[in-house]
């Protein structure tokens, strides 16, 4: 029996069914739960070796595509695309730690992934210390112990845009075989490659400035590939070791790859961080164009930043591309063609003035995002840092008075418009 010849609720299921072939320019969206075998050995080779595509949640050629973009951009060997940046910080620490496991982190982090340290991390019995000088490479070397399995920080922090020396804290690690986990959604790798300079992971919540649009979740995870089972087999055994029933490691099977082909096997697709297909096809149109956003998103921030500065409305204001921001020189020596396009600043008139100013902008957009083509503001110390006391805000450079805005690429003389004209009305009602 055909096709041709079949009934009609055959017909209807299978006659748009074809095997040809086309070269397509963009990225082929393959928006499919399963990929067909050729014949019975296919099916079985796949399930052995894992080589080719047999189901969409370990594996699928729009995703694959992707990962290789990124990897490419991040200076480094594979990556891993999972389904959100929080997926993605979870796959990375899965990958590297487990049960009686210890991990360093910087403070200045996303308040989702302190929430993963301190709340989820900690039932599985792995456990977080925090450093809260960061640019102190011996803070980082005190809190290590025996069986700390990664250093964790952010490149380019959310809210004061602290820049971490990414070179001196690998140093750090890789004297006790430790990898360093940098999350670089803020700089991106448009502005910083952390692995260029020792780190051994990247992760990055793609929904941000890789897909740029502001219109899917996705998250990212790359790895250098210099897994060296001589020098940090000890700290990383479910790598080096036998598989289950006598199977061959992970390192016998991938060599230098063998973390990031953990997290690809054994973390992301057990614990359902796939991404979907046209997700990965978005973030991957996204990112063709990220480099030309971030030179004029950076670009804009600078202006404004330089202008907000000027403000008698505003009492300070924390980026890192101003020379009065205390890690100027650090990110002067690490960030590439500009210092980014999220920072925050603070008005005098305290929670009063940053009310007044969130609920009259019309250009930006208030809400909860970063790394969008539109211009975003938002009170950090209502939302994004509400879990934390107040000192805890107050060391980490969130007041009362303080707004996080995420610079996008309209024109800047229109966003220094409503700045304005929402500044002089906040005045007045201060006032």
């Amino acid at each position: 029996m055909t096709v041709d010849t079949a009934r009609f609720a055959t017909r209807a299921v299978h006659a748009a069914r074809s095997r040809e072939t086309a070269s397509s320019r963009a990225t082929p969206i393959y928006l499919t739960a399963g990929f067909e075998f050729d014949d019975f050995d296919h099916a079985a080779d796949h399930f052995s070796t894992g080589t080719g595509f047999g189901y969409t949640r370990t594996g699928n050629p729009t995703v694959r595509a992707v990962e290789r973009q990124l990897a490419a951009l991040e200076s480094g060997a594979d990556a891993v695309l999972v389904a959100s940046g929080q997926a993605a910080v979870a796959t990375a620490l899965l990958t590297v730690a487990g049960a009686g496991d210890h991990i360093v982190s910087s403070t200045h982090i996303y308040e989702g992934t302190r929430g993963l340290f301190l709340d989820n991390l900690a039932r599985l019995d792995i456990e977080t210390t925090f450093v809260d000088d960061i640019a102190d490479a011996d803070a980082w070397r005190a809190a290590i112990r025996p069986n700390t399995r990664a250093l964790f920080a952010e490149s380019l922090a959310n809210a004061r845009n602290d820049v971490l020396d990414v070179r001196a804290i690998s140093d750090v690690g890789d004297a006790h075989a430790i990898p360093l986990i940098v999350d670089n959604t803020l700089a991106t790798p448009a502005l910083l490659r952390p692995l260029e300079h020792g780190a051994a992971i990247v992760v990055h919540s793609a929904s941000k400035f890789l897909a740029g649009h502001g219109s899917v979740l996705g998250g990212v995870i790359v790895d250098d590939g210099r897994f060296d089972a001589a020098l940090s087999g000890h700290n990383a055994p479910h790598l080096v070791l036998p598989g289950r029933g006598d199977a061959p490691s992970v390192f016998a099977r991938h060599g230098g790859r063998a973390r990031i082909a953990y997290a690809r096997e054994s973390v992301a697709p057990r614990f359902g961080a796939s991404p979907s297909p046209l997700n990965a096809f978005l973030i991957g149109q996204g990112v063709e164009t990220l480099g030309l956003r971030v030179e004029r998103q950076s670009r804009n921030a600078l202006q404004i930043a330089q202008w907000l500065q000027r403000r008698e409305e505003v009492e300070s204001v924390d980026y890192v591309g101003l020379p009065s921001h205390p890690d100027h020189e650090v990110g002067t020596r690490y960030l590439e063609g500009g210092s980014g396009s999220i920072f925050t600043f603070t008005l005098r008139g305290g929670l009063p003035a940053a009310r007044r100013f969130v609920e009259h902008v019309r250009v930006f957009t208030h809400m909860t995002h970063i790394g969008d083509v539109r211009s975003l503001v938002l009170h950090p110390g209502t939302t994004s840092h509400a879990q934390r006391t107040e000192e805890e805000r107050e060391a980490l450079g969130v007041r009362p008075g303080t707004l996080r805005l995420s610079i996008g690429i309209e024109d800047v003389d229109d966003l220094i418009a409503d700045l304005s004209r929402v500044l002089h009305n906040v005045r007045e009602t201060v006032a």
